[in-house]
């Protein structure tokens, strides 16, 4: 069953995650997780599913590479979801009775990838609509500015506004209505941002509509491999639209439901689905 907490979230982290939209978080993962998963990269890399993609664009060197619905396709990954401290953490932090799994994901940027992940945020690419919806990015190294940690701009959650979704292997493929994200570097002197230091194990919590960015990784021996899971919160229901991304199937839910489903399994509180 769902681990214990090592210590309940505070007031503060969730004031921090309500006005900002992000919040940095350490000692909630242990070492046992960071080493399984950290395993599961090489077996994932080596076996991909067919939501898999390289990211790296060019003939740059490194490797930016991508899979989904992990826990629905690997041994191993479903002990995470269900077993882990993250349903429980993205609870407090979101202040929610329940939680749905909506996927999770590796995002790893070896050592001399120049890609950058553009600014975006995340609940515009996928079925779903609510304003409990939140990113769980888990550190499973060392991560710094050099070798692509996230910037995240404080408090765009909260600008009403839903951006068109980036595809970052073809920027054409998403067609969907929203307007482009603004653009952002040019408007440094009136936003304010975040970034974080990661040691392996820590992880940030964000908003669904906060708009983030990183760089590539620019350094020589030092890989930047990150697991990211993606939860809904009690609000949360079913919004399928076209021209976005793929989910691994179709729900089997209607539009305006609960997500509830073998796809989005309620995992908090635990037995409840």
């Amino acid at each position: 069953m769902a681990a214990e907490l090592v210590r309940q979230i505070t007031d503060e982290e969730i004031r921090q995650f309500d006005e900002d939209g992000v919040v940095h978080l350490k000692g909630f993962f242990d070492q046992n997780w960071v080493e399984m998963l950290r395993e599961r990269v090489e077996a994932v890399k080596a076996n991909p599913g067919r939501l898999s993609h390289e990211l790296q664009k060019g003939a740059d060197p490194g490797e930016f590479f991508t899979d989904t619905f992990m826990w629905h396709q690997h041994d191993g990954f479903r002990d995470f979801i269900y077993d882990s401290p993250a349903a429980a953490l993205v609870a407090q932090v979101m202040r929610s009775s329940k939680i749905n799994i909506v996927f999770d994901q590796f995002l790893i940027k070896e050592p001399n990838t120049n890609e950058p992940t553009v600014w975006h945020h995340d609940l515009t690419y996928w079925p779903i609509r609510g304003s409990q919806v939140c990113t769980l990015w888990l550190a499973l190294d060392e991560v710094t500015e050099d070798t692509g940690s996230m910037e995240f701009v404080k408090g765009s959650h909260r600008w009403g506004q839903r951006f068109h979704p980036v595809a970052f292997v073809d920027p054409t493929k998403y067609k969907t209505d929203e307007p482009a994200v603004p653009d952002i570097d040019s408007m440094r002197d009136e936003l304010e941002f975040a970034r974080f230091d990661y040691e392996a194990g820590d992880c940030t919590v964000h908003h669904g509509l906060l708009v983030h960015a990183a760089g590539g990784n620019r350094s020589r021996d030092r890989r930047r491999r990150a697991y990211v899971t993606r939860w809904a919160g009690q609000d949360v229901v079913y919004d399928p639209r076209p021209n976005i991304q793929e989910m691994l199937w179709e729900p089997g839910i209607s539009p305006g439901a609960p997500l509830d489903s073998d796809l989005w399994p309620t995992v908090y509180p635990k037995g409840a689905n």
